[in-house]
């Protein structure tokens, strides 16, 4: 029969011995020699009243609110036509943080449904469909306000 090395019992956790000071009791009498008086508190002075002109100025000045944030102006453009899986459009135009130089990507909702959502512009603003930011839709530049939501379907 093989013997076991391990006790049966776990062992205690290592605790930390305390420490104790010996402290020497002063008598009381050499407490009272060396103990020094407790530093005065000074009483603050009040401050002195303002001259009436000054107060009656106070009363008379009025708090001005804080300017309360405008609602953000969204305009919403949605297009509808199916341009083939694997493909993105995009839109670029004038105003409202398009550039005709570079197409911004539009989100595809469903099969056949692309959206963007454009900042706070204070005119209207020109714009056109691109598929793959390479081929541009036919037809005019599309022109909408600022802050609609338009549905349009472009053509290729």
């Amino acid at each position: 029969m093989k013997k076991s090395s391990k006790s049966a019992k776990s062992r205690a956790p290592a605790t930390k011995a305390k420490v104790v000071k010996n402290v020497k009791a002063k008598p009381a009498a050499a407490a009272r020699r060396t103990a020094k008086a407790a530093p005065s508190v000074k009483a603050r002075a009040r401050p002195a009243r303002r001259p009436a002109s000054r107060q009656a100025n106070a009363s008379q000045t009025s708090v001005v609110p804080a300017p309360t944030a405008a609602p953000a102006v969204v305009t919403s453009i949605t297009a509808v036509i199916d341009i083939g899986f694997g493909n993105t459009l995009h839109i670029r135009g004038e105003g409202a943080g398009l550039s005709w130089d570079r197409g911004l990507p539009m989100e595809c909702v469903t099969d056949n449904q692309w959206r963007i959502l454009l900042g706070e512009s204070g005119r209207p603003f020109a714009f056109k469909f691109l598929v793959n930011d390479l081929s541009w839709s036919a037809g005019p530049d599309y022109v909408v306000e600022a802050g609609s939501a338009v549905t349009l379907e472009p053509s290729f």
